[in-house]
């Protein structure tokens, strides 16, 4: 991992030419969405192909949405993720028993548009390894993160600076320096932030944002 002291998550990712961008770019985390809505969905078979061509180079993260029992056996035996990522409504106790049953931790979202959205994550604490906030979707989107949108950063000044967390929500080499910058989060995370289409990475736009990304560590860590 070449970050430094920041970690960046490159969500949604579904081919080998994205990935190794990624992976060469220096990103800490690699992220693989299971939900039949979104443009960014896998198959467990896919993401087990691309996870083993990533193994050991950067983490990789099963994304889920209130998945069943049955589901998370498939996708955790299949792709044999390093970690795990829920976007739904899964309650602590939930994620509680999977944290346990796969031996995995596991990253929490939650959907962020004022100050009582983001006390949601308190009963979480202790529980989840990682959070991550993300932009509250819009008025009839089916996604629950990946539409592009940020929500008021200043909404984060009061968060503990010890709190293991990812910055989400419209992120992406426009606003990526305005951003950390004002939040100073220890981790990022990217989707359509890095698209030429919903759903399709590109490879270039990827390694081109985490240069700028690990520039602004640098920079911020005094290297």
């Amino acid at each position: 991992m070449m970050m430094g002291s920041m970690d960046i998550k490159i969500c949604g990712l579904s081919t080998a030419e994205a990935l190794d961008a990624v992976i060469d770019g220096g990103a800490s985390h690699a992220g693989f969405i299971f939900f039949e809505k979104s443009p960014r969905n896998v198959t467990p078979v896919q993401a087990a192909t691309l996870a083993e061509r990533a193994r050991g180079r950067v983490l990789t993260v099963a994304v889920t949405v209130d998945e069943s029992d049955d589901a998370m056996d498939a996708i955790v035996s299949i792709m044999q993720p390093d970690m795990l990522q829920f976007h739904g409504r899964e309650t602590p106790q939930r994620i509680a028993a999977l944290k346990a049953k796969y031996a995995l931790p596991a990253i929490k979202a939650f959907s962020i548009r004022s100050a009582d959205d983001l006390k949601a994550f308190a009963p979480y604490l202790g529980i989840a390894d990682c959070f991550l906030f993300d932009a509250k979707p819009p008025k009839g989107s089916d996604l629950p993160g990946g539409n592009g949108i940020s929500f008021d950063w200043s909404l984060m000044d009061g968060l503990d600076p010890e709190l293991p967390y990812m910055l989400s929500g419209g992120i992406g080499p426009e606003n990526l320096e305005k951003a950390i910058a004002r939040v100073r989060p220890p981790g990022i995370d990217i989707s359509s932030g890095v698209e030429s289409l919903p759903g399709r990475k590109d490879p270039d736009k990827i390694r081109s944002l985490l240069a700028q990304a690990r520039k602004m560590d640098a920079i911020a860590n005094g290297r």
